[in-house]
């Protein structure tokens, strides 16, 4: 018991100094702070040059309720529970096997360290992809999550922002998904990391603002704008009420998988889900939906 209370104290002071270390500027690749605070500012510069919904406000509907969340969830929830949660459920995991005699390097199935940094970039970036968009159907597909996930989709107007406006039991939910197949094929550097987390911020900060982009032949490699607007769409066909255009970043599993959907422009579509105008308003009420949520 004492080795999970060191776990998780060590897991408050380091994040709590990492956070010191990024607002001071003391890191260099690993300064999600700085990255994050730039690659809004830029998109949010898009936004105001090619704006799509041209009536659409700047500062658009729930602009300051959608950023706070991005700092929130971004910082303040690794630090408040995630990380400390991470790390131990990592240990007792690991703890767990080996019970049995086993641990996680006995189904490590790549040395991912011999491989070129750009070889080791896209590995990663496929597989973390490819569990999310299956995760994110799950949160679709599954009662008791959706409930969880309507908090993304209370969003009415769509701007940079609304990327990063969830719950807080989402990243419970994804990184519990990913840990097995990422300690499969594990021995990412903190710049591996850090590459595929930039690049992958950038593409959802840009699928949720107003611009009127969709990268051309790219858009069936890329999530884009134009695609993931049909995604926070109200109303969808009977056949499709489970959601559509699951892409994260990439969306080619969408049309993989026969989940795609642009019938036309949406960009003047109703934004939400079937009752949402009884859906909280503020970000406590929305933290602790679905938890005292009526029947």
């Amino acid at each position: 018991m004492n080795k999970y209370i060191d776990i998780i104290k060590n897991s408050y002071s380091d994040y709590w100094n990492y956070i010191k270390q990024s607002v001071l500027m003391e890191l260099n690749w690993e300064n999600y702070f700085y990255g994050l605070l730039l690659i809004s500012l830029v998109v949010w510069g898009l936004e105001a040059l090619f704006p799509w919904r041209k009536n659409q406000s700047l500062f658009r509907k729930d602009f300051w309720l959608d950023t706070f969340y991005m700092f929130f969830n971004f910082f303040l929830l690794n630090l408040i529970v995630l990380i400390a949660l991470s790390n131990t459920a990592a240990a007792l995991f690991n703890d767990i096997l080996g019970v049995v005699g086993l641990s996680m390097a006995n189904f490590k199935l790549l040395e991912i360290n011999t491989l070129p940094f750009f070889a080791r970039i896209f590995l990663f970036f496929i597989v973390v992809d490819f569990v999310q968009w299956w995760t994110h159907r799950l949160l679709h597909r599954v009662e008791f999550l959706w409930n969880f996930h309507k908090v993304h989709h209370s969003v009415k107007e769509m701007g940079f922002a609304a990327h990063l406006r969830y719950h807080w039991m989402e990243p419970v939910v994804y990184n519990s998904l990913k840990y097995i197949p990422l300690a499969i094929i594990g021995g990412f550097s903190a710049q591996d990391v850090a590459f595929v987390h930039f690049f992958n911020i950038a593409i959802g900060h840009l699928n949720h603002a107003n611009i009127n982009w969709d990268y051309g032949w790219l858009k069936y490699i890329f999530n884009n704008p134009r695609m993931h607007i049909w995604h926070h769409s109200k109303a969808l066909p009977e056949e499709r009420k489970y959601g559509v255009n699951f892409g994260l970043t990439l969306s080619i599993w969408d049309y993989l998988f026969k989940t795609n959907y642009i019938p036309y422009s949406g960009r003047d579509i109703e934004l939400g889900f079937t009752g949402d105008e009884d859906f909280p308003k503020g970000f406590v009420q929305q933290e602790l939906y679905p938890l005292n949520r009526k029947n």
